[in-house]
């Protein structure tokens, strides 16, 4: 009923819903961006607390990443089986459950399962995944601007939590910190169940930019869509198990999630700690990442609608092994550390756009969400392993220096054998492809 009178409100002011669902995707998938990267910057409190040692809160928010990227493949099933409203309220409610409930743990156990199992599958279904399906469905065109933006939202989310929750922690404690993310989750939610549809013609629509002549067949209800059952990506992992590009697109992407979410994401605040940085300065660095890469996503759709998405991928992997190789001798001072934020964070998550279009050309529209999902996983096992190895390395060697050489060395292995994708051609369109 509210969705409905909205949609009408605005349509009288000539303006689509479908700005609203952007909104509300962009609002979901920043809140959880944000309960996904707060615990980094509570590493030092609970090991101070409980007297965790570093490893074991690393294996914890292994378990988060793990489940995230193995999320993705099934994500789309799930939105399609049960809708996206109901999907989203229920990974929101999953995800604000495992924050507060945290606040009131005694025992490693329940740090794995709230931070780790509830956190990972809540987050896991309103990934990268979730943008593409909303975009895909409610904009015809200007559809890569809505990917652009909606995958910048964790960039974003970083950049408003992250700094305010190191002050709360610094002046309040670390609980205090995990009750902003807790009621923007819930918040989000319950905008979420009264104003989220599913698609366009549940309110009489179509797709923002289609043309009137075409609005039936725009309509997903309307287009013979193959059945999704829990065993398709399963299928759609054989049937590209064998393709080289596939493996180098999973093999980089795993070296793009061990160098950003499972390293930087996970231990920069840990880190700069060792240098005598304290938590709220730490985190304004990576908010200040969080803002240069909000810009450098959005550039980089640009880039790739432009030129080889593999000489970017190219550039983005190297300039990110390079800045890893020169963080421990940038002194962590204020110069340092900035120019580390700048040249790393354009490319945090730049790699997502020449990906997903690498992902297309060669395995085309009908299959390439299906695949990403995939090759996301991948980015997610990446950051899984980074974050558990990170860990083990600073409880055994004291440093994380060992950790920062091995993840700048493997994004310029990845710089080398991306350029190993053929150069895809041009695809003649597939009729009565599903989008």
């Amino acid at each position: 009923m509210f969705a409905q009178a909205l949609s009408n409100w605005l349509a009288r002011r000539g303006i689509h819903y479908g700005y609203v669902i952007i909104a509300l995707t962009f609002l979901t998938m920043l809140t959880s961006s944000a309960a996904l990267g707060l615990p980094g910057a509570l590493m030092q409190p609970l090991g101070k607390e409980f007297g965790w040692n570093t490893e074991q809160i690393s294996s914890a928010l292994a378990v988060r990443f793990a489940l995230f990227g193995l999320m993705g493949p099934f994500a789309a099933i799930l939105i399609e089986r049960f809708g996206v409203r109901n999907v989203v309220c229920t990974a929101l409610t999953l995800v604000a459950a495992g924050m507060v409930l945290a606040t009131k743990m005694t025992a490693f156990w329940q740090l794995v399962g709230l931070w780790g199992i509830m956190l990972g599958l809540g987050s896991g279904l309103t990934a990268l995944v979730l943008g593409a399906v909303v975009s895909t469905r409610w904009f015809d065109s200007h559809r890569g601007l809505a990917v652009g933006i909606l995958t910048a939202s964790s960039a974003t989310g970083q950049l408003i939590f992250l700094p305010f929750a190191a002050w709360l922690i610094e002046h309040y404690g670390w609980r205090t910190a995990v009750i902003p993310v807790f009621f923007a989750c819930a918040t989000v939610a319950v905008l979420t169940f009264l104003f989220m549809r599913n698609r366009p013609a549940d309110l009489g629509l179509a797709p923002f930019g289609a043309m009137p002549q075409s609005a039936p067949a725009t309509d997903i209800r309307a287009a013979p869509v193959p059945k999704l059952t829990i065993v398709t990506p399963f299928l759609i992992l054989r049937s590209v198990s064998g393709n080289r590009t596939f493996w180098i697109l999973f093999a980089t992407f795993f070296i793009c999630g061990l160098s950003t979410n499972g390293l930087i994401q996970t231990h920069f605040i840990s880190l700069c700690g060792d240098a005598g940085l304290t938590a709220v300065p730490a985190a304004s660095v990576l908010a200040m990442m969080g803002a240069f890469d909000l810009f450098g996503t959005v550039l980089s759709g640009w880039l790739s609608d432009r030129y080889d998405n593999r000489k970017l991928l190219f550039w983005y992997y190297g300039l990110r092994g390079l800045s890893l190789l020169w963080l421990p001798y940038s002194e962590f001072t204020l110069y340092g550390l900035s120019m580390f934020a700048m040249f790393y964070g354009l490319d945090w998550i730049a790699t997502v756009p020449p990906t997903v279009k690498l992902a297309g050309a060669a395995f085309g529209k009908e299959r390439a969400g299906m695949v990403f999902g995939w090759i996301f996983a991948g980015h997610q096992l990446g950051a899984a392993c980074a974050a558990y190895g990170a860990g083990l390395v600073r409880t055994l060697l004291l440093t994380y220096k060992p950790a920062l050489f091995a993840a700048g060395a493997a994004c310029l292995l990845a710089s080398v054998i991306v350029m190993r994708i053929r150069k895809p051609a041009a695809a003649a369109p597939l009729a009565g492809a599903p989008l």
